[in-house]
């Protein structure tokens, strides 16, 4: 019997409708279709994304919409978009990413292949064009390193990832964790004896921008962190020294200027692409 993949997609007000459009596109054309795309519309959207969303329903009939009323935020999107979806798998996605044409096809093949309950991608970071490649996320690959890097840093890139849907709704599913909701998932995950593993080939091209460094500098970031590192503690990730050093690490990475925090972002976790700048 052919495993159900559901895509799941949360998309806001504040993404840019013709950036929803082309997400759609991409998963639209799929080498391997997905059996169900949920559209989780996290608070009112403009006339502009219901006529891209439309637009998308035409070359993707296994679209459904999850509607909720107030924006809400990505922990409380992604999960009722998890309780919506049917499939065995679900693949993640973002409302301004892209997926390559075999991305979903590859993802599954590698999951079966690994024993992977969890597997994501390396992923292109792009500025404006799409063919404006600047650098190249990639994760650890293999399981125990992943394990290594949950210690200290989120291991899988979210917009990349593909995941059992049985195992991330017994481990609780997204909770209301802003920003870190998804880190926290797959902790848990981890903890609860998921296998993870990773693909070095950039299967996501990850839509960049000075908004994600603002965010990593708010203020409020500092109780998201505090919580964080504490369910780390909780889920016998890190112990009760490696909590405090974590925390106090982002803190003082928290007091360099966005343009300074890049750079030390992509020092430790990107590299220039070929002819990028």
């Amino acid at each position: 019997m052919t495993e159900r993949v559901s895509v799941l997609i949360p998309v806001h007000a504040g993404i840019e409708p013709a950036h929803l459009e082309r997400a759609l596109d991409s998963i639209a054309a799929q080498t391997r279709r997905p059996d169900e795309v949920v559209l989780v519309e996290d608070g009112p959207l403009s006339d502009a994304h219901h006529t891209a969303i439309s637009t998308a329903e035409r070359a993707l009939p296994e679209l459904v919409r999850e509607v909720l009323p107030v924006n809400r935020g990505a922990g409380v999107a992604n999960q009722a978009g998890l309780m919506r979806c049917t499939g065995t798998w679900i693949l993640k996605a973002d409302a301004d990413d892209i997926s390559l044409p075999d991305r979903l096809q590859r993802q599954l093949a590698h999951a079966h292949q690994t024993g992977a309950d969890v597997s994501g991608t390396a992923m292109w970071e792009f500025r404006g064009a799409e063919d404006d490649v600047v650098s190249v996320r990639t994760p650890p690959l293999t399981h125990d390193d992943i394990v290594r890097r949950m210690r200290w840093n989120n291991p899988m890139n979210h917009p990349t990832t593909l995941y059992r849907a049985d195992l991330a709704r017994a481990a609780g599913g997204y909770g209301d964790l802003r920003y870190m909701q998804d880190y926290d998932l797959f902790a848990r995950m981890l903890s609860r004896g998921a296998r993870f593993a990773n693909l070095a080939e950039p299967l996501v091209l990850f839509r960049a921008g000075d908004a994600v460094m603002t965010r990593r500098r708010s203020p409020a970031m500092r109780r998201c962190e505090w919580e964080l590192q504490g369910n780390l503690h909780r889920y016998g990730i890190v112990g009760p020294v490696r909590r405090y050093a974590n925390f106090g690490a982002r803190q003082g990475a928290r007091m360099l200027s966005a343009s300074a925090m890049a750079r030390l972002h992509r020092t430790l976790f990107s590299r220039a692409a070929p002819g990028g700048s």
